[in-house]
């Protein structure tokens, strides 16, 4: 018998990023993400209902790491978006900005659109139909 928790979903997200200033940056200004919290070393943006920290790098993130989705840990994040123009305009958007994305695809393996794209350590996203 396990512990058997009955979580209603995901509290937060945290996210160790390289460069604050930029990563604030892209979460908020381009993805337009608003931000609910700011201090020194972190800033707070919401995703829908659930809060993505990022925090800055430390004496022990190592120089020019970036996320790579092949280590054990993380290997991607998913929004959740609930209309396929929705999921489209995303798509276009990204590019409109120079974020290089799939556009749109289908999982084979669930049968739902979804458009992947990196933010700026490389930490890999997608927007995936609900």
């Amino acid at each position: 018998m396990g512990i058997s928790p009955t979580p209603p979903g995901v509290h937060h997200v945290a996210l160790r990023v390289t460069d604050l200033d930029r990563s604030r940056g892209f979460y908020a200004d381009t993805l337009g993400l608003p931000v609910v919290l700011e201090q020194p070393g972190l800033v707070i943006v919401m995703a829908g209902a659930t809060p993505i920290g990022l925090q800055g790098s430390t004496e022990r993130t190592p120089p020019g790491d970036v996320f790579d989705p092949m280590r054990v840990g993380l290997d991607h994040l998913a929004i959740a978006c609930e209309e396929e123009s929705e999921l489209h305009r995303v798509a276009g958007a990204l590019s409109d900005a120079g974020i290089e994305n799939t556009g749109v695809k289908l999982d084979e393996t669930l049968g739902k659109l979804y458009v992947a794209f990196k933010d700026p350590d490389r930490i890999a996203w997608e927007f995936y139909m609900a």
